[in-house]
């Protein structure tokens, strides 16, 4: 796997390292090492990598790195407007914080959501939170990934509008410094994660198509 750093990351990089030069014409170099070290986190912080799984249309990938918050069952009036299952993943500071379309499929919904910023992992960042919902069809099976702002996320990213046409696995946004991301599937799929389990975005099976 790849790495690389996103392009909304090098802004907060170069800042820091331009407020590092400044700091050790000032102060000194043992001061100029807190900007430098700060520059350091937001390459870490805005890392992605070209990740390239199997496709296989029968599963669905995760959206998101992460730990699984848990697993329920709803009825979803936003896309679906049927019986459906959630998966809740929370993405710490330490997480590559891009998000995968768990599958292939057209965006034929899309909903910007301004919000508060509530910890993503309460349960109610659902509801009162920034939030960014895409609307995934492929013909076959519809499907709703959310992204949700965390306590100290300020602004989803998102680089993909209504029409466009996904590839498994395939980055399409990201949450910036803290966030959950959630993925709604109708009740034909089947859940293969469980709460508590770590998960790697478009390469960790967390569904599977039943016949």
């Amino acid at each position: 796997m790849f790495m690389f750093i996103v392009k909304e990351g090098y802004p907060f990089i170069i800042a820091s390292l331009v407020l590092a030069v400044i700091v050790y014409f000032f102060f000194g170099i043992y001061w100029a090492v807190i900007p430098v070290v700060l520059a350091l986190y937001f390459a870490y912080f805005f890392r992605d990598f070209h990740r390239s799984m199997p496709y296989d249309p029968n599963i669905l990938y995760s959206p998101a790195d992460g730990t699984v918050m848990g697993v329920e069952e709803i009825f979803d009036d936003e896309y679906l407007n049927e019986p459906a299952l959630k998966l809740t993943i929370f993405l710490s500071v330490f997480n590559v914080h891009t998000n995968r379309s768990p599958l292939d499929g057209e965006i034929k919904y899309q909903r910007y959501t301004c919000g508060q910023f509530v910890p993503a992992y309460e349960k109610s960042a659902s509801f009162e939170n920034e939030r960014h919902a895409v609307g995934i069809d492929n013909g076959r099976i519809r499907f709703l990934v959310i992204q949700v702002a965390g306590l100290l996320a300020r602004r989803i990213v998102s680089w993909v509008t209504v029409g466009h046409q996904l590839q498994q696995g395939e980055t399409y946004g990201m949450i910036k410094f803290g966030s959950s991301t959630e993925l709604i599937v109708p009740r034909n799929v089947e859940i293969c994660v469980k709460k508590g389990q770590t998960v790697v975005g478009g390469v960790t099976v967390v569904g599977r198509i039943k016949a």
